[in-house]
Protein backbone atom coordinates (compact mmCIF):
# COMPACT_ATOMS: atom_id res chain seq x y z
CA UNK A 1 0.00 0.00 0.00
CA UNK A 2 1.49 3.30 -1.09
CA UNK A 3 0.95 6.21 1.24
CA UNK A 4 0.70 9.63 -0.38
CA UNK A 5 3.07 12.30 0.79
CA UNK A 6 1.06 15.23 -0.53
CA UNK A 7 0.38 16.38 3.03
CA UNK A 8 4.12 16.99 3.43
CA UNK A 9 4.16 19.54 0.68
CA UNK A 10 4.14 23.16 1.65
CA UNK A 11 3.33 26.09 -0.63
CA UNK A 12 6.42 27.85 -1.88
CA UNK A 13 7.13 31.15 -0.13
CA UNK A 14 5.98 34.17 -2.05
CA UNK A 15 8.45 36.61 -3.50
CA UNK A 16 7.20 39.19 -1.00
CA UNK A 17 8.07 36.89 1.89
CA UNK A 18 11.48 36.11 0.40
CA UNK A 19 12.23 39.80 -0.11
CA UNK A 20 11.16 40.54 3.48
CA UNK A 21 13.43 37.80 4.82
CA UNK A 22 16.25 39.12 2.68
CA UNK A 23 15.76 42.68 3.96
CA UNK A 24 15.76 41.46 7.59
CA UNK A 25 18.82 39.26 7.09
CA UNK A 26 20.78 42.05 5.42
CA UNK A 27 19.92 44.47 8.24
CA UNK A 28 20.76 41.88 10.91
CA UNK A 29 24.17 41.17 9.41
CA UNK A 30 25.10 44.79 8.77
CA UNK A 31 23.78 45.87 12.20
CA UNK A 32 25.70 43.10 13.94
CA UNK A 33 28.89 44.05 12.11
CA UNK A 34 28.41 47.72 12.94
CA UNK A 35 27.70 47.10 16.65
CA UNK A 36 30.61 44.67 16.89
CA UNK A 37 32.96 47.31 15.54
CA UNK A 38 31.56 49.85 18.01
CA UNK A 39 31.90 47.40 20.88
CA UNK A 40 35.52 46.65 20.03
CA UNK A 41 36.35 50.35 19.77
CA UNK A 42 34.87 51.01 23.21
CA UNK A 43 36.69 48.03 24.74
CA UNK A 44 39.96 49.11 23.17
CA UNK A 45 39.63 52.66 24.50
CA UNK A 46 38.79 51.44 27.99
CA UNK A 47 41.80 49.14 28.06
CA UNK A 48 44.18 51.68 26.57
CA UNK A 49 44.90 53.30 29.97
CA UNK A 50 44.84 57.04 30.70
CA UNK A 51 42.48 58.70 33.03
CA UNK A 52 40.00 55.86 33.53
CA UNK A 53 37.67 57.91 35.68
CA UNK A 54 37.20 60.59 33.04
CA UNK A 55 36.59 57.85 30.45
CA UNK A 56 33.82 56.29 32.53
CA UNK A 57 32.34 59.71 33.27
CA UNK A 58 32.47 60.69 29.57
CA UNK A 59 30.63 57.53 28.58
CA UNK A 60 27.97 58.26 31.23
CA UNK A 61 28.59 54.95 32.97
CA UNK A 62 29.29 56.60 36.37
CA UNK A 63 28.27 60.05 37.73
CA UNK A 64 30.89 62.79 37.96
CA UNK A 65 31.29 62.47 41.77
CA UNK A 66 31.28 58.67 41.81
CA UNK A 67 34.96 58.24 42.67
CA UNK A 68 35.49 61.28 44.88
CA UNK A 69 39.18 62.03 45.55
CA UNK A 70 41.16 58.90 44.68
CA UNK A 71 43.65 57.75 47.30
CA UNK A 72 47.32 57.60 46.45
CA UNK A 73 48.89 54.15 46.58
CA UNK A 74 52.48 53.23 46.12
CA UNK A 75 53.14 51.18 42.99
CA UNK A 76 53.05 47.43 43.71
CA UNK A 77 51.39 47.85 47.06
CA UNK A 78 48.31 46.00 48.15
CA UNK A 79 46.16 49.12 47.73
CA UNK A 80 47.36 49.55 44.15
CA UNK A 81 46.50 45.93 43.31
CA UNK A 82 43.05 46.34 44.83
CA UNK A 83 42.46 49.54 42.84
CA UNK A 84 43.49 47.78 39.60
CA UNK A 85 41.12 44.93 40.34
CA UNK A 86 38.28 47.36 40.98
CA UNK A 87 39.01 49.14 37.72
CA UNK A 88 39.04 45.86 35.80
CA UNK A 89 35.72 44.81 37.34
CA UNK A 90 34.16 48.14 36.50
CA UNK A 91 35.37 47.86 32.90
CA UNK A 92 33.97 44.36 32.61
CA UNK A 93 30.60 45.40 34.07
CA UNK A 94 30.40 48.41 31.75
CA UNK A 95 31.23 46.32 28.68
CA UNK A 96 28.72 43.64 29.71
CA UNK A 97 25.96 46.22 30.10
CA UNK A 98 26.92 47.80 26.77
CA UNK A 99 26.79 44.39 25.08
CA UNK A 100 23.29 43.72 26.44
CA UNK A 101 22.06 47.11 25.27
CA UNK A 102 23.54 46.51 21.81
CA UNK A 103 21.86 43.12 21.51
CA UNK A 104 18.48 44.50 22.59
CA UNK A 105 18.77 47.44 20.18
CA UNK A 106 19.81 45.11 17.34
CA UNK A 107 16.83 42.80 17.97
CA UNK A 108 14.35 45.68 18.13
CA UNK A 109 15.67 47.30 14.98
CA UNK A 110 15.65 43.93 13.17
CA UNK A 111 11.95 43.53 13.96
CA UNK A 112 11.29 47.07 12.74
CA UNK A 113 13.26 46.39 9.54
CA UNK A 114 11.31 43.16 8.87
CA UNK A 115 7.96 44.98 9.22
CA UNK A 116 9.19 47.86 7.05
CA UNK A 117 10.58 45.38 4.52
CA UNK A 118 7.21 43.60 4.34
CA UNK A 119 5.40 46.86 3.65
CA UNK A 120 7.97 48.10 1.15
CA UNK A 121 8.03 44.75 -0.68
CA UNK A 122 4.25 44.82 -0.96
CA UNK A 123 4.32 48.31 -2.39
CA UNK A 124 7.15 47.48 -4.81
CA UNK A 125 5.41 44.29 -6.02
CA UNK A 126 1.99 45.88 -6.49
CA UNK A 127 2.56 46.30 -10.27
CA UNK A 128 3.22 42.57 -10.51
CA UNK A 129 -0.18 41.89 -8.99
CA UNK A 130 -1.75 44.20 -11.56
CA UNK A 131 0.06 42.36 -14.36
CA UNK A 132 -1.05 38.98 -12.98
CA UNK A 133 -4.66 40.13 -12.62
CA UNK A 134 -4.70 41.45 -16.18
CA UNK A 135 -3.18 38.23 -17.52
CA UNK A 136 -5.90 36.21 -15.79
CA UNK A 137 -8.68 38.40 -17.19
CA UNK A 138 -7.40 38.45 -20.77
CA UNK A 139 -8.96 36.00 -23.22
CA UNK A 140 -9.64 35.85 -26.91
CA UNK A 141 -12.69 38.04 -26.43
CA UNK A 142 -11.06 40.97 -24.58
CA UNK A 143 -7.54 41.26 -25.99
CA UNK A 144 -8.06 45.01 -26.09
CA UNK A 145 -7.50 45.25 -22.34
CA UNK A 146 -4.20 46.81 -21.25
CA UNK A 147 -2.32 47.25 -17.97
CA UNK A 148 -1.37 50.88 -18.58
CA UNK A 149 1.02 50.96 -15.64
CA UNK A 150 1.86 54.45 -14.41
CA UNK A 151 5.05 55.36 -12.64
CA UNK A 152 8.79 55.72 -13.17
CA UNK A 153 10.49 54.02 -16.10
CA UNK A 154 11.89 51.11 -14.09
CA UNK A 155 12.03 47.36 -14.76
CA UNK A 156 8.40 46.79 -13.72
CA UNK A 157 7.20 49.58 -16.03
CA UNK A 158 9.21 48.02 -18.85
CA UNK A 159 7.68 44.61 -18.08
CA UNK A 160 4.14 46.05 -18.11
CA UNK A 161 4.78 47.90 -21.38
CA UNK A 162 6.21 44.73 -22.92
CA UNK A 163 3.12 42.82 -21.82
CA UNK A 164 0.88 45.51 -23.30
CA UNK A 165 2.83 45.30 -26.56
CA UNK A 166 2.38 41.54 -26.63
CA UNK A 167 -1.36 41.95 -26.09
CA UNK A 168 -1.46 44.47 -28.94
CA UNK A 169 0.29 42.02 -31.27
CA UNK A 170 -2.03 39.19 -30.22
CA UNK A 171 -5.03 41.47 -30.71
CA UNK A 172 -3.83 42.32 -34.21
CA UNK A 173 -3.22 38.66 -35.05
CA UNK A 174 -6.66 37.60 -33.79
CA UNK A 175 -8.31 40.51 -35.62
CA UNK A 176 -6.46 39.58 -38.81
CA UNK A 177 -7.65 35.99 -38.46
CA UNK A 178 -11.25 37.09 -37.90
CA UNK A 179 -11.09 39.44 -40.88
CA UNK A 180 -9.70 36.69 -43.08
CA UNK A 181 -12.42 34.22 -42.09
CA UNK A 182 -15.17 36.81 -42.51
CA UNK A 183 -13.89 38.10 -45.85
CA UNK A 184 -13.22 34.62 -47.22
CA UNK A 185 -16.66 33.32 -46.24
CA UNK A 186 -18.28 36.40 -47.77
CA UNK A 187 -16.37 36.50 -51.04
CA UNK A 188 -16.17 32.75 -51.69
CA UNK A 189 -19.91 32.32 -51.44
CA UNK A 190 -20.52 33.69 -54.96
CA UNK A 191 -17.92 31.60 -56.87
CA UNK A 192 -18.98 28.46 -55.01
CA UNK A 193 -22.58 29.14 -55.97
CA UNK A 194 -21.49 29.58 -59.60
CA UNK A 195 -19.66 26.24 -59.60
CA UNK A 196 -22.58 24.48 -57.96
CA UNK A 197 -25.00 25.94 -60.53
CA UNK A 198 -22.79 24.88 -63.46
CA UNK A 199 -22.47 21.34 -62.12
CA UNK A 200 -26.18 21.03 -61.27
CA UNK A 201 -27.27 22.27 -64.71
CA UNK A 202 -24.95 19.83 -66.47
CA UNK A 203 -26.03 16.89 -64.33
CA UNK A 204 -29.71 17.75 -64.73
CA UNK A 205 -29.47 17.62 -68.53
CA UNK A 206 -29.62 13.97 -69.66
CA UNK A 207 -28.72 14.97 -73.21
CA UNK A 208 -25.57 16.90 -72.21
CA UNK A 209 -22.79 16.12 -74.65
CA UNK A 210 -19.05 16.43 -74.54
CA UNK A 211 -19.15 20.05 -75.64
CA UNK A 212 -21.59 20.92 -72.84
CA UNK A 213 -19.44 19.18 -70.25
CA UNK A 214 -16.33 20.92 -71.61
CA UNK A 215 -18.02 24.32 -71.33
CA UNK A 216 -19.04 23.44 -67.77
CA UNK A 217 -15.45 22.41 -66.98
CA UNK A 218 -14.07 25.63 -68.44
CA UNK A 219 -16.48 27.72 -66.36
CA UNK A 220 -15.64 25.79 -63.20
CA UNK A 221 -11.89 26.08 -63.91
CA UNK A 222 -12.19 29.84 -64.44
CA UNK A 223 -14.10 30.16 -61.17
CA UNK A 224 -11.48 28.07 -59.34
CA UNK A 225 -8.74 30.34 -60.68
CA UNK A 226 -10.68 33.32 -59.43
CA UNK A 227 -11.02 31.69 -55.99
CA UNK A 228 -7.26 31.08 -55.89
CA UNK A 229 -6.52 34.70 -56.68
CA UNK A 230 -9.04 35.80 -54.07
CA UNK A 231 -7.53 33.56 -51.38
CA UNK A 232 -4.04 34.78 -52.26
CA UNK A 233 -5.20 38.37 -51.87
CA UNK A 234 -6.94 37.61 -48.58
CA UNK A 235 -3.84 35.88 -47.22
CA UNK A 236 -1.69 38.84 -48.19
CA UNK A 237 -4.20 41.16 -46.51
CA UNK A 238 -4.13 39.06 -43.34
CA UNK A 239 -0.33 38.99 -43.35
CA UNK A 240 -0.10 42.74 -43.84
CA UNK A 241 -2.53 43.36 -40.99
CA UNK A 242 -0.46 41.27 -38.59
CA UNK A 243 2.79 42.41 -37.00
CA UNK A 244 5.70 42.51 -39.41
CA UNK A 245 8.26 39.76 -39.03
CA UNK A 246 11.94 40.16 -39.70
CA UNK A 247 12.91 43.78 -40.30
CA UNK A 248 15.85 45.00 -42.31
CA UNK A 249 16.89 48.20 -44.09
CA UNK A 250 15.11 48.58 -47.43
CA UNK A 251 15.52 51.18 -50.16
CA UNK A 252 12.09 52.12 -51.49
CA UNK A 253 13.72 53.43 -54.66
CA UNK A 254 15.18 49.99 -55.36
CA UNK A 255 11.88 48.27 -54.62
CA UNK A 256 10.01 50.72 -56.87
CA UNK A 257 12.52 50.09 -59.67
CA UNK A 258 11.86 46.35 -59.38
CA UNK A 259 8.10 46.88 -59.56
CA UNK A 260 8.36 49.21 -62.54
CA UNK A 261 10.48 46.65 -64.41
CA UNK A 262 8.04 43.84 -63.64
CA UNK A 263 4.91 45.82 -64.63
CA UNK A 264 6.25 47.75 -67.61
CA UNK A 265 4.92 45.16 -70.05
CA UNK A 266 1.42 45.47 -68.61
CA UNK A 267 1.62 49.25 -68.82
CA UNK A 268 2.65 49.08 -72.48
CA UNK A 269 -0.19 46.66 -73.19
CA UNK A 270 -2.64 49.11 -71.58
CA UNK A 271 -1.01 52.05 -73.45
CA UNK A 272 -0.02 53.76 -70.19
CA UNK A 273 3.21 55.77 -70.11
CA UNK A 274 5.26 55.07 -66.98
CA UNK A 275 7.52 57.79 -65.53
CA UNK A 276 9.79 57.58 -62.52
CA UNK A 277 11.77 59.97 -60.36
CA UNK A 278 13.54 57.75 -57.85
CA UNK A 279 16.03 58.95 -55.25
CA UNK A 280 17.34 56.76 -52.37
CA UNK A 281 14.75 56.44 -49.61
CA UNK A 282 15.85 54.08 -46.85
CA UNK A 283 13.42 52.74 -44.30
CA UNK A 284 13.23 49.66 -42.10
CA UNK A 285 10.70 46.89 -42.43
CA UNK A 286 9.73 43.75 -44.30
CA UNK A 287 11.03 44.16 -47.90
CA UNK A 288 8.48 41.67 -49.27
CA UNK A 289 5.54 43.60 -47.83
CA UNK A 290 6.98 46.96 -48.88
CA UNK A 291 7.52 45.69 -52.43
CA UNK A 292 3.98 44.33 -52.54
CA UNK A 293 2.71 47.73 -51.33
CA UNK A 294 4.40 49.57 -54.22
CA UNK A 295 3.42 46.89 -56.74
CA UNK A 296 -0.23 47.13 -55.73
CA UNK A 297 -0.21 50.90 -56.20
CA UNK A 298 1.40 50.65 -59.64
CA UNK A 299 -0.96 47.85 -60.67
CA UNK A 300 -3.91 49.88 -59.44
CA UNK A 301 -2.69 52.91 -61.43
CA UNK A 302 -2.44 50.83 -64.61
CA UNK A 303 -5.72 48.97 -64.12
CA UNK A 304 -7.84 52.08 -63.49
CA UNK A 305 -6.16 54.30 -66.06
CA UNK A 306 -7.27 55.11 -69.58
CA UNK A 307 -5.60 54.40 -72.96
CA UNK A 308 -2.89 56.98 -73.59
CA UNK A 309 -2.76 57.82 -69.91
CA UNK A 310 0.26 58.21 -67.64
CA UNK A 311 1.59 56.93 -64.33
CA UNK A 312 4.36 58.54 -62.25
CA UNK A 313 6.35 57.00 -59.39
CA UNK A 314 8.65 59.08 -57.18
CA UNK A 315 10.59 58.48 -53.95
CA UNK A 316 12.05 61.12 -51.64
CA UNK A 317 13.75 61.39 -48.25
CA UNK A 318 12.92 64.52 -46.26
CA UNK A 319 12.63 65.54 -42.59
CA UNK A 320 13.54 62.09 -41.24
CA UNK A 321 10.78 60.55 -43.34
CA UNK A 322 10.78 58.74 -46.66
CA UNK A 323 7.98 59.46 -49.10
CA UNK A 324 6.56 57.42 -51.96
CA UNK A 325 4.17 59.17 -54.32
CA UNK A 326 2.33 57.31 -57.08
CA UNK A 327 -0.02 59.32 -59.24
CA UNK A 328 -1.90 58.31 -62.36
CA UNK A 329 -4.31 59.73 -64.89
CA UNK A 330 -7.78 58.42 -65.56
CA UNK A 331 -11.41 59.33 -65.06
CA UNK A 332 -12.33 61.87 -62.43
CA UNK A 333 -13.12 60.37 -59.01
CA UNK A 334 -15.30 61.92 -56.36
CA UNK A 335 -13.04 62.86 -53.40
CA UNK A 336 -15.56 61.25 -51.02
CA UNK A 337 -15.29 57.96 -52.91
CA UNK A 338 -11.49 58.23 -53.07
CA UNK A 339 -11.31 58.34 -49.26
CA UNK A 340 -13.08 54.95 -49.06
CA UNK A 341 -10.91 53.09 -51.56
CA UNK A 342 -8.69 51.66 -48.83
CA UNK A 343 -11.59 49.65 -47.40
CA UNK A 344 -11.63 45.93 -48.32
CA UNK A 345 -13.62 44.98 -51.44
CA UNK A 346 -14.24 48.63 -52.31
CA UNK A 347 -14.34 49.01 -56.10
CA UNK A 348 -15.51 51.96 -58.17
CA UNK A 349 -15.16 50.22 -61.54
CA UNK A 350 -16.24 46.61 -61.27
CA UNK A 351 -15.51 46.02 -64.92
CA UNK A 352 -11.78 46.59 -64.37
CA UNK A 353 -11.37 43.24 -62.58
CA UNK A 354 -9.79 42.60 -59.22
CA UNK A 355 -11.41 42.18 -55.85
CA UNK A 356 -10.88 45.59 -54.29
CA UNK A 357 -8.09 44.37 -51.99
CA UNK A 358 -5.11 46.23 -53.50
CA UNK A 359 -5.39 49.49 -51.56
CA UNK A 360 -6.53 47.63 -48.44
CA UNK A 361 -3.25 45.72 -48.47
CA UNK A 362 -1.39 49.00 -49.00
CA UNK A 363 -3.07 50.56 -45.98
CA UNK A 364 -2.33 47.54 -43.79
CA UNK A 365 1.35 47.49 -44.80
CA UNK A 366 1.68 51.21 -44.11
CA UNK A 367 0.05 50.85 -40.68
CA UNK A 368 2.26 47.87 -39.80
CA UNK A 369 5.37 49.96 -40.56
CA UNK A 370 4.21 53.01 -38.59
CA UNK A 371 3.60 55.15 -41.67
CA UNK A 372 0.96 57.45 -43.03
CA UNK A 373 -1.23 57.07 -46.12
CA UNK A 374 -3.04 59.82 -48.01
CA UNK A 375 -5.31 59.18 -51.01
CA UNK A 376 -6.57 62.17 -52.99
CA UNK A 377 -8.44 62.66 -56.25
CA UNK A 378 -7.30 65.72 -58.31
CA UNK A 379 -9.87 67.71 -60.24
CA UNK A 380 -8.23 66.78 -63.55
CA UNK A 381 -8.85 63.07 -62.89
CA UNK A 382 -6.93 60.07 -61.70
CA UNK A 383 -5.60 59.33 -58.25
CA UNK A 384 -2.65 60.44 -56.12
CA UNK A 385 -1.39 58.17 -53.32
CA UNK A 386 1.23 59.52 -50.90
CA UNK A 387 2.96 57.30 -48.33
CA UNK A 388 5.27 58.44 -45.54
CA UNK A 389 7.46 56.04 -43.54
CA UNK A 390 10.18 56.50 -40.89
CA UNK A 391 13.60 57.03 -42.46
CA UNK A 392 16.81 55.24 -41.44
CA UNK A 393 20.42 55.79 -42.36
CA UNK A 394 21.71 54.01 -45.45
CA UNK A 395 23.67 50.82 -44.65
CA UNK A 396 27.45 50.96 -44.56
CA UNK A 397 29.39 50.37 -47.75
CA UNK A 398 29.72 46.68 -48.49
CA UNK A 399 26.39 45.72 -46.88
CA UNK A 400 23.80 45.31 -49.62
CA UNK A 401 20.25 44.52 -48.40
CA UNK A 402 18.12 42.11 -50.39
CA UNK A 403 15.94 44.87 -51.78
CA UNK A 404 18.91 46.70 -53.32
CA UNK A 405 20.50 43.48 -54.49
CA UNK A 406 17.36 42.62 -56.45
CA UNK A 407 17.36 46.06 -58.07
CA UNK A 408 20.98 45.66 -59.16
CA UNK A 409 20.49 42.28 -60.85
Amino acid sequence: MRVGLGWLRRPAPTIRLRMTALYGLVFLITGAVLLTIGYELVRHNLNAGGDFRRELQRLGIVPPDFFGRPPAFAPGSTGARIADAIRAQLRADALHRLLIEYVVALGAMTIVSVVAGWLLAGRALRPLRDITATARRVSGENLGERIGLKGPADELKELADTFDGMLARLDGAFASQRHFVANASHELRTPLAIMRTEVDVSLADPDAGVDDLRRMGDAVRETVDRCERLIEGLLMLARSEAAIGREEPADLAGLAADCITDLRARAEEAHVEMQDDLTPAWTRGDPALLERMIANLIDNGIRHNEPGGWLRVSTRSRDRRVHVTISNGGPRIDPVDAATLTEPFRRLDRGAGGFGLGLSIVRSVVNAHGGTLEVSAPDEGGLVVQIGLPAVAAPAVGIVPKSTARALT
